[in-house]
């Protein structure tokens, strides 16, 4: 499932192909844009705000010349892939293909994507302006976080920092490996937790360290079955103390944690 790491990520991989690049052809298939053509348009730059990705590209002449951009949200199953020329798409079947975008050195291919649109770059905040600070942006500002983390002090913690209007890119992942790590249970309500500062700042750093590569780790070994903590090991013995690992809804999505190193429920 896509994180403000993998978008990060994801985004890089879409900068390297096409930045700079003037698009040969684009086909959309999806309701909404499926008659725009996109020839002829230059890509500026690819980049990513929490779990959005925005492509950013240049109108021909003719087109007014003005800056737009194209905006996807990824949520748990989307994925962009960049091929060479004459590659085979192999990525996911051809039936999950929302966009393919052609360039002379790349193509890019947006499969299973969500939220798929094409605005004046000027109007990004209409798409991404209520998002909280970005773990992996230049704008990320903890104490901002924590401030709005505290304006919804009932709420659990584990919810809240799924809510990406508080701060843009955590996802069940890090939300169950961040909470294990301050030994925290994700059902302690957001005004009980002892250091919202030091979730936050933990949050940030588990994504920092992951960027540039798709294994995400929080134990610090990339071996398969050592990569995390709690999350997806349900009643696996708890790395610290030996206790079987649980799995429970929280909200609308599961989470994984320790009951003796998170106590309290």
């Amino acid at each position: 499932m896509p994180e403000g790491d993998t978008v990060w990520n994801t985004a890089r991989v879409l900068q390297r192909a096409l930045a700079g690049a003037r698009l040969t052809g684009s086909d959309f298939r999806v309701p909404q844009l499926a008659a725009t053509d996109l020839t002829g348009w230059t890509v500026r730059e690819s980049t990513s705000r929490g779990k959005h990705l925005l492509l950013r590209l240049t109108a021909p002449p003719d087109a007014a010349g003005r800056d737009w951009t194209l905006h996807s949200h990824l949520r748990m199953d989307g994925a962009w892939r960049a091929y060479g020329p004459g590659e085979r798409w192999a990525a996911r079947p051809a039936h999950l293909i929302r966009v393919v975008l052609r360039s002379p050195g790349a193509v890019a291919v947006g499969y299973h994507l969500h939220e798929l649109a094409l605005i004046p770059t000027a109007e990004e905040e209409s798409l991404v302006g209520h998002l909280g600070p970005d773990l992996l942006g230049p704008d990320w500002d903890p104490d901002e976080a924590v401030r709005r983390l505290a304006t919804h002090p009932d709420e659990t913690i584990g919810e809240a920092l799924l809510d990406q209007r508080n701060l843009a890119g955590v996802g069940n992942l890090y939300k169950c490996e961040v909470l294990f790590l301050r030994g925290v249970s994700p059902w302690t309500p957001v005004r009980a937790v002892p250091d919202l500062a030091g979730t936050v700042t933990l949050a940030q750093r588990l994504l920092a360290a992951n960027r540039g590569r798709w294994t995400q780790s929080t134990t610090g070994s990339l071996h398969r079955g050592q990569t995390n903590y709690v999350y997806g090991r349900r009643a696996q013995p708890c790395r610290r103390c030996g206790t079987a690992i649980r799995k429970e809804e929280l909200g609308e999505r599961v989470t994984y944690w320790c009951p003796a190193c998170q106590p309290d429920r």
